[in-house]
């Protein structure tokens, strides 16, 4: 068999989510057997390097899209990196700012936060942990997320997207209107952000186009290019790549431009789909 590329989104497709994430046992093996056939597996997600942690790169990949796009890393080398320029970046701050937005900068080595957005996220993934005794345990057990988000520095820093959570006294064409011409806008996936929560990113950065560089870079025909999602934001991806899968928790507009679907993530979702192409053991 050729040499295949497969492609996975992170949240709600390889990594299951709650305040401690994890990866379902058979991804991991799926992923580690497709290695070891001779393809290559690639993260493609909206996380940046920030939010990877040490128990997914544990899995083993042989490289990472991230932040949506902005960034495509093989291995220990940056294929390229797109970052916020300095006028757009003042322009969004100072918007977000003066109209109450909740909001995080994504940079490789951190989360910078807005003043207000650590204790909604809490009250949003712990529940009222001032007064009911269960959701102070679970704000005493943490977050992966929540914790490592840090105050915005003074100091410049490389920011690859930002992340705002819904205001509802702001409608979303209002967002389009002020950022259109400046940034790449899509809604965010998290539910808890809101339907109309959304990123930021560098114009022109998204998984297509980051997946379009990378297998030119790397000689690898489309036809053997592979790709799992679950969200909207995963849209350019499974349309681009010849096979793109969409999990059974995907949301049905992606179902629907996707070449197949296959179980949620927590029903060995990705293994059976990759089993089902030949591509891991």
């Amino acid at each position: 068999m050729e040499k295949s590329i497969i492609f996975f989104d992170v949240d709600g497709t390889l990594v299951i989510g709650g305040a401690r994430e994890y990866i379902p046992d058979s991804a991991v093996r799926a992923i580690r057997s497709a290695r070891a056939n001779g393809h290559l597996c690639y993260l493609c997600t909206g996380r940046s390097a920030a939010e990877i942690y040490p128990f997914i790169l544990d899995v083993g990949f042989d490289g990472v899209i991230g932040a949506g796009g902005s960034y495509v890393q093989i291995g220990d080398q940056m294929l390229y990196h797109h970052v916020i320029a300095d006028e757009p970046l003042k322009q969004l701050r100072e918007y977000f700012d003066s109209h109450g937005f909740d909001y995080y900068l994504e940079s490789n080595d951190g989360l910078f936060g807005s003043k207000n957005l650590v204790p909604r996220l809490e009250h949003m993934l712990y529940g009222d942990w001032e007064h009911d005794p269960e959701a102070a345990k679970r704000k005493a057990a943490g977050s992966d997320f929540i914790d490592q988000i840090l105050p915005i520095p003074d100091t410049p820093t490389a920011y690859n997207k930002a992340s705002f959570l819904e205001n509802p006294n702001v409608p979303w064409e209002e967002i389009e209107r002020v950022f259109g011409s400046s940034f790449t806008i899509i809604r965010h996936t998290v539910p808890a952000f809101g339907d109309n929560s959304g990123e930021l990113t560098v114009p022109n950065s998204n998984k297509a186009y980051a997946i379009e560089a990378l297998i030119r870079h790397l000689g690898i025909p489309r036809e053997n290019t592979y790709a799992f999602g679950d969200g909207m934001n995963d849209a350019e991806m499974i349309r681009y790549v010849a096979h793109g899968i969409a999990m059974g928790n995907a949301k049905e507009g992606l179902k629907a431009i996707a070449d197949e679907v296959t179980a949620n993530p927590e029903a060995d979702g990705i293994y059976l789909a990759m089993q089902k192409h030949g591509l891991c053991g």
